[in-house]
């Protein structure tokens, strides 16, 4: 089985369990792509075999962190409130889309019928503010744009040390500052940007979700008919 290892505190217990579980004999003939460097570092200590991914390669299941997840969709955010250098959103998005099986990780907390906040968005350096000023007039009046820092919170323009990812690319945090009423809808719209190279929106089906609780794990389905189950 080829595996896709996500990234977040969650994908690194559970990258932790496999390499347990390949020791000592329960599990065989694992293969681990991993979608960071920190997952990368989490499965070599695990003892977990690594490819990485090319075009057309297999993945039989993945699983990652999710910073927010929409009720009953199981649409995703990821990169909310990490990426810090080490992390991918285009990476963990690639292995998302191509996956057989997803599987999302998160709290109660993170499960929401209404969605607020930022949504990550990947964009060309040089180019950075006019794609900014596009985004900015598509949704007038419902948010607002501005470019991650590296260091501290500098404001809409980043300061001298704006964020940049391990492709290259500028980081506009577009904050609604109303609900978003479905996070596909904003998918479709930042995928029709052409100076957009990637967001931190997951759209997949059938997705499943692991969710903590006080009373224990949940396991939700995005299927046709969304069900819930205990564990």
């Amino acid at each position: 089985m080829v595996v896709g290892l996500g990234s977040g505190v969650a994908s690194s217990l559970t990258i932790q369990y496999l390499g347990q579980k390949l020791r000592v004999g329960l599990l065989r003939d694992v293969v681990g792509i991993p979608t960071s460097v920190g997952s990368a570092s989490e499965a070599e200590k695990a003892g977990i075999p690594l490819h990485q991914y090319q075009d057309g390669s297999q993945i039989d299941l993945a699983f990652n962190d999710a910073d927010i997840v929409e009720e009953g969709s199981l649409n995703a955010v990821i990169g909310h409130q990490r990426l810090q250098g080490e992390e991918s959103i285009m990476e963990e998005k690639r292995i998302s889309d191509v996956t057989e099986n997803l599987i999302l990780m998160l709290t109660e907390k993170q499960y929401k019928s209404v969605i607020e906040g930022a949504i990550p968005v990947l964009v060309k350096s040089v180019s950075w503010m006019d794609t900014a000023e596009e985004i900015d007039d598509l949704f007038v009046g419902d948010a607002e744009v501005r470019r991650r820092a590296s260091i501290g919170h500098a404001g809409p323009t980043g300061g001298d040390f704006p964020l940049v990812t391990r492709e290259g690319y500028n980081v506009l945090d577009v904050i609604f500052t109303s609900p978003i009423s479905s996070l596909a809808e904003v998918a479709k719209l930042l995928d029709n940007i052409d100076g957009v190279a990637c967001h931190g929106i997951i759209t997949k089906t059938p997705c499943t979700a692991v969710m903590t609780t006080e009373s224990g794990l949940y396991i939700i389905d995005n299927t046709v008919t969304s069900t819930t189950r205990s564990l």
